[in-house]
């Protein structure tokens, strides 16, 4: 299946008759849900990518914009739920069937015991490319710290929700991010808040058998909306909001993430990947007018 670009908008192919359910080329209302202003990002030049809009136990959960060549998501965009961060799930990894196969259901599936590559590989990421890809862990874009809901959780377990991270950067570095933004959101967000967080690729890949299989992030980042917000917050809070955004390089000796506004996180990523002049992450960059009540 392949996609291609016009006017600096994701606009797909005709997918074939076959392909059914959640996997989108317009988003459909209830997953623009997970979007500020219903609008996903604008602008990034991928190739043969497709929007997911991930279904778990007959609900949807968040939004992915998947390349189905370096089989990694570009982004994933979702909705903050308030959490102490403290529960967890116990489910087995899961693919998507609606990307390459025909299929009953529209929702993300574990991956079946036996299970023949030829009908998931092609367009998808499999558990056999991460075996030994002893440099890099699955690192979640989604993660189900920034979840409440047990369903919630279990949905981040898809490998349509997942990039190769360096183990430090995926067990330290970007995990105690997301603390800090959990936190954050918790205390001082009072409406409903965005989530982008996505990647940057160089070229690198992991390989399976002589085959390119994942492409390696070089960068990491993220970037939140809550237009709804504690204005009563202390300032070395309150300045993040409504937006604010971070991003780290995807190697084992880096210690540091980087935050920045959404604006400068947007001049960074024109200078390190495939983005043009309509590039946006929010719309308005999150700073609705004042007589605006969206959340």
């Amino acid at each position: 299946m392949a996609f291609w670009l016009q006017m600096g908008f994701l606009l797909g192919a005709v997918t074939s008759p076959v392909v059914r359910g959640r996997v989108e080329i317009e988003l459909s209302p209830e997953c623009r849900e997970f979007l500020y202003m219903g609008t996903p990002p604008t602008g990034l030049e991928h190739h043969s990518v497709t929007y997911i809009c991930q279904f778990y136990n007959k609900k949807p959960r968040y939004v992915t914009l998947y390349s189905t060549e370096d089989h990694i998501p570009i982004y994933s965009a979702y909705t903050f739920k308030r959490t102490d961060g403290e529960i967890c799930v116990d489910v087995t990894w899961m693919y998507e069937p609606q990307l390459s196969t025909s299929s009953d259901t529209g929702e993300m599936q574990p991956f079946p015991s036996g299970y023949m590559h030829k009908n998931f590989e092609d367009v998808q990421a499999i558990l056999d490319d991460y075996i030994n890809a002893i440099n890099y862990e699955r690192g979640t874009l989604n993660p189900d710290e920034h979840q409440n809901e047990l369903d919630d959780k279990a949905s981040t377990y898809t490998l349509t929700n997942v990039v190769p991270m360096s183990p430090n950067v995926n067990n330290r570095v970007w995990n105690d991010q997301e603390h800090v933004i959990r936190k954050r959101l918790n205390n001082y967000c009072l409406g409903k808040a965005y989530v982008v967080t996505g990647v940057t690729t160089s070229g690198m890949m992991i390989h399976r058998e002589n085959m390119n299989r994942i492409a390696v992030p070089t960068y990491l980042w993220s970037a939140y909306c809550c237009v709804i917000f504690d204005r009563n917050a202390p300032f070395t809070e309150r300045y993040k909001f409504p937006s604010f955004a971070h991003y780290s390089l995807n190697e084992e000796e880096n210690k540091d993430v980087v935050e920045v506004p959404v604006t400068k996180l947007k001049e960074f990523l024109r200078r390190t990947t495939f983005v043009n002049q309509n590039f946006q992450i929010f719309v308005g960059d999150c700073m609705p007018p004042p007589s605006s009540k969206t959340e």
